[in-house]
This record gives C-alpha cells, sequence and structure tokens, in this order.
C-alpha cells in the first residue's frame, strides 16, 4: 500500500441542540475539536417525521398533484 494516503482520524466531540455530548472518532477538524450540531437527528422533523407544513404559492402544489396524481396508481 502506499504511504500517507489515509486520512488522520482523530476524536471530536459532538455537541447537540439539546446539550447532550459525545466523543466520536473523524476526519473532520483537529484532535479535541468540538463539532456543534444546528440539525439534531433527535428533534428535526427530517427524522422524526414531523408535520411538513406546504406552502401554496400561486396554485403551484396544486398543479403539480393535479399534473401527477395518476402516476403510480395503474396496477
Amino acid at each position: 500500500m502506499k504511504a500517507d494516503i489515509h486520512p488522520d482520524y482523530h476524536t471530536v466531540k459532538v455537541a447537540m441542540t439539546d446539550g447532550t455530548e459525545f466523543t466520536i472518532r473523524t476526519t473532520w477538524g483537529k484532535e479535541g475539536d468540538k463539532l456543534s450540531l444546528d440539525i439534531d437527528p433527535k428533534s428535526h422533523p427530517a427524522w422524526t417525521g414531523g408535520q411538513q407544513q406546504l406552502l401554496d404559492r400561486g396554485g403551484r402544489v396544486s398543479r403539480f398533484q393535479k399534473k401527477f396524481s395518476g402516476i403510480g396508481l395503474k396496477k
């Protein structure tokens, strides 16, 4: 194997939005750095399945739903 081609893995602390912290091994940053997450998988709707708000501006959502309403329903 070639020398010096692998990334430098080291430990960093990850701080979640709720204040909890844990340590991971990563190539991000330097040894001992702290990574603060803006999006927390414990509370963000993308991971928790929260309700999404669709804003229908100018009828775009309704036009899209009307145009593609029959896709995938054929048996």
